[in-house]
Order: C-alpha cells, then structure tokens, then sequence
C-alpha cells in the first residue's frame, strides 16, 4: 500500500486507544458501523447512531476518524489490507508459480467470504463516498491485480502456463467471479470458504496449464 493509502486507512495516531467489551475503539466503532450499515444503511446511519452502538463519545471517534465516509472506507480498507498482505507473502514463496497463484487464488475467496458483510456493506455504499476515498480504493485494488497479474505473467515466462493465456484477461476474469461470490454465497451452503477457495483455484489453474 501506498503512503497516501496507509495514511488514509491507519487509524490516528495519539493517545493509546481504550478499550470496550475487549476491543479498541476504532475496532469498535468499525464493527458497530458494519452492523448498523447493514441492518439500516448507510445513508439512514448516523454518526451519532454509531457512538451510540458503540458506547463511546463523538470525541473519542472523531479522534480516530474524521467522518463516517472514514468508517465506511475503513470497512474495506482492512479487508484489502489483509488481502494485500497474503498476497505479497503468497508471490514470495520459493515454490513453483503454479502454486503460488493457486494458493493467492484460494486466499482471496476464503478471505472474502470470511468478511463478507464488510465487502457486502461497502460495495452497496461505494457510490456514497467522496471521490477521493474511491479514488484510494481504486487504487489499493489495482495494486493487488497487478501483483496478482505479475504471478500470471511470469507462469507464461516460465512455461508454466499455456502460451496464448492474456495475464489481463485472466484477472478480469477471476476476479469478476470472486465479487459475484456475495450474490450467492451462503453459510449453510454445501461448500465452506476453504472449500469454495481449492475449487475456485482449481478452476483457474486448469485454465492456465498447458492442455
């Protein structure tokens, strides 16, 4: 993540945050805007609302965030935050780069399904921030294709992957898949998020490797 990115995501620095029900504030305040962004919307949410539900003051969540476009922007911020990090752990394994795009491939299902209400809430809202905060989003998602498209790129460098597969269009691909997951994804469902992760993975690899 970029410097403008982490200081746009990273909760103020000052005084060390207190805690409530065993959680920092801004943890607290992001859980609280999660459940009533969900259960209200965005729009329909208050910041008062928040702090209420929280059990914290205004003062406390305005030292951490300056509005509620910074909790809703927050919401996804970690999740991509996480996402970015396995990724970079996932591209510098000293393995094969079948396998790493494999396991980048499952991480990214699993990860989403895992914190499926924050991507849910955000991707409904995303219109309602400002232009700046979509352009921070875009930009931390485009780096997580890139680095995402880079492994492909060098599976076709090494001749592990077919020779006539566009690393572009494989990213567009995929991870047009991954967002449609929040469509039908279920919890009671016949597949777990680790499962649902090994099939997606499986599916794009065997449309990478050479037939």
């Amino acid at each position: 993540m970029s410097e403008v990115e982490a200081d746009a995501t990273a909760p103020r620095r000052g005084r060390p945050p207190t805690t409530v029900d065993g959680l920092s504030v801004p943890e607290r305040l992001v859980e609280t805007a999660v459940r009533l962004f969900s259960e209200k919307g965005f729009e329909r949410t208050s910041v008062q609302d928040v702090v209420s539900a929280a059990g914290v003051t205004k003062g406390a969540m305005y030292h951490y965030f300056s509005s509620k476009d910074d909790l809703l922007h927050e919401i996804y911020a970690r999740v991509l935050r996480l996402q970015q990090e396995n990724l970079e752990r996932f591209a510098a394994l000293d393995a094969p780069v079948a396998e790493r795009v494999r396991l980048a491939a499952a991480d990214v299902v699993v990860t989403v399904i895992e914190n499926l209400p924050d991507v849910v809430i955000f991707f409904r809202s995303l219109h309602q921030l400002g232009a700046d905060r979509q352009a921070e989003v875009r930009r931390a998602r485009r780096r997580y294709h890139e680095t995402f498209r880079a492994m492909v790129a060098d599976g076709l460098a090494a001749g592990e992957f077919r020779a006539d597969v566009d690393p572009d269009l494989v990213v567009d691909y995929y991870f047009g898949a991954v967002h449609h997951i929040s469509a039908w994804w279920r919890p009671d469902g016949a597949l777990s998020a680790e499962e649902l992760g090994r099939e997606y993975a499986d599916l794009l690899l065997a449309s990478l490797l050479p037939r």
